[in-house]
């Protein structure tokens, strides 16, 4: 981010403007509608310039801009179109102390302005850091869209009654008051017109102040298997409300960056034969801000009730009568799968598929090795990078085939997603050379479909 976004308080202050064309009007139609005192400086203005000077919506110097102009000035446009002219007036506005703008030249601008969409008071600005104006314009065109011009009045009303609605506790109870207000009752009581408005925050204050107080609750969440995209319109409501966000290692930081600011965010990341935090530090986490009142997401990649201890930690919440809920996700498999473009089942191949893990608590799984040995077997395996060698001795001890296509994919959906394809007989050495370092799952038993195409060609040939 080489721009941070901010909203300057603009009442009382002087911003300045050199230009009297088309840009600078593109400017101005934007900077009137702030609390602003603007003051222009331009030699041939339009005649709109003009106009909005004599209906007192500016000052309008009908010259070029000289030193002084600009003192006491807290933001100062160049908008001359003309090379020199706007360097000339912006280093006077720099030695006289004013944030810059040159009209469509970042590189020497100390500041941009976003497209906006204006709900006053309620505001959105939208930037791409002067890389795709375009993009940035398109986005507006469909906020503007959705947001309903009513927007701006409840929010107004809304400001009117804030001290009023301090007297709920600070925190969720003021947050659930104000989520009612304008996604329901704000909405309902405008549709009959402004006036009724007042007099259904009163009702609803009063509501909210006579409620019991919320009960902690926690939901265990699938955060997917890490591209934002992936993760379900539930998950997303969840990480909105959360107070308390209890993550893994694996979670993506984009997913991560679509909680609340205000959410309390605790990493107790677990590594195989690695550092780790203890599953009885986890439970008591849960327990903790549970029996606190916050809502708490228990936020684990992929889907929580695969291979993510879910159990045990329900346990714990049960123990202290903390209630609770699931909200699936969508597993690591399942995304790693669809990268390949094959099927975790296909009629006359495999009628069903084994989710592994690779390691336990004790150490490398066994399985039915005898059982996945058999011909066209299909196997997910989590965590098994570790535990290649010893799965490959497994299989190929109860009679696999050393052919076996194998495929392992690190970061499966994320942009730095790899794929290496092996054999059977080959993975512990090609998985070694890929040296990777994210999380990965092993497929035994498929080859990305391009390869088992050609494989599928080669036997036909061979028994032609």
């Amino acid at each position: 981010m080489d721009h941070f976004p901010i909203f300057l308080s603009t009442k009382g202050q002087r911003i300045v403007l050199s230009g009297g064309g088309d840009a600078a009007m593109a400017k101005l139609r934007l900077l009137m509608k702030s609390e602003a005192k603007i003051s222009v400086f331009a030699n041939s203005p339009t005649s709109e310039i003009v106009e909005w000077a004599a209906k007192g919506k500016l000052t309008l110097h009908l010259r070029a801009l000289s030193s002084g102009d600009v003192l006491n000035t807290a933001l100062f446009y160049a908008a001359d179109e003309d090379e020199i002219e706007d360097a000339r007036t912006a280093a006077i506005a720099r030695a006289e102390g004013a944030l810059v703008n040159i009209v469509d030249n970042l590189q020497d601008s100390a500041f941009i302005t976003p497209a906006i969409v204006d709900r006053d008071p309620v505001t959105i600005a939208i930037g791409t850091e002067g890389a795709a104006p375009v993009l940035a314009r398109a986005i507006k065109a469909d906020l503007e869209e959705r947001l309903p011009s009513t927007l701006g009045t409840l929010a107004r009303i809304g400001k009117g009654f804030r001290k009023m609605a301090d007297a709920l506790p600070f925190g969720r109870a003021r947050r659930d008051f104000w989520r009612e207000y304008y996604f329901n009752a704000g909405p309902k009581a405008i549709s009959e017109g402004a006036e009724a408005v007042l007099p259904a925050l009163d009702v609803l204050l009063d509501d909210h102040l006579n409620k019991t107080a919320r009960a902690g609750h926690i939901a265990f969440v699938g955060g997917g298997p890490g591209d934002p995209e992936l993760l379900t319109l539930k998950a997303r409501r969840a990480l909105d409300e959360a107070d308390v966000v209890i993550y893994d290692r694996l979670i993506s930081a984009e997913i991560l960056e679509l909680a609340r600011r205000e959410a309390v965010m605790i990493d107790v990341g677990k590594e195989g034969f690695g550092p780790s935090t203890s599953q009885e530090t986890i439970n008591d986490l849960l327990v903790e801000h549970g029996l606190a009142g916050a809502q708490v997401v228990r936020l684990k990649s992929g889907d929580a009730t695969v291979f993510g201890r879910l159990d045990e930690e329900i346990d714990a919440v049960d123990a202290h009568n903390i209630g609770w809920h699931i909200v699936p996700g969508i597993t690591s498999a399942s995304a790693a799968v669809a990268s390949i473009g094959q099927s975790l089942t296909r009629r006359g191949r495999n009628a069903s598929v084994r989710f592994l893990t690779g390691h336990d608590m004790k150490g490398f799984a066994d399985h039915d090795w005898a059982a996945l040995a058999r011909p066209n077997e299909v196997a997910a395996i989590y965590m098994g990078k570790k535990s290649a060698r010893f799965v490959q001795g497994r299989l190929i001890m109860h009679g696999a085939d050393r052919a076996t296509p194998v495929t392992v994919i690190e970061n499966a959906s994320r942009p730095e997603q790899r794929i290496v394809e092996t054999t059977l007989a080959h993975l512990p050495t090609d998985l070694a050379n890929a040296e990777m370092s994210g999380p990965a799952l092993t497929f035994y038993g498929l080859a990305p479909r391009a390869a088992m195409a050609a494989a599928t060609e080669t036997k036909i040939e061979e028994f032609a």
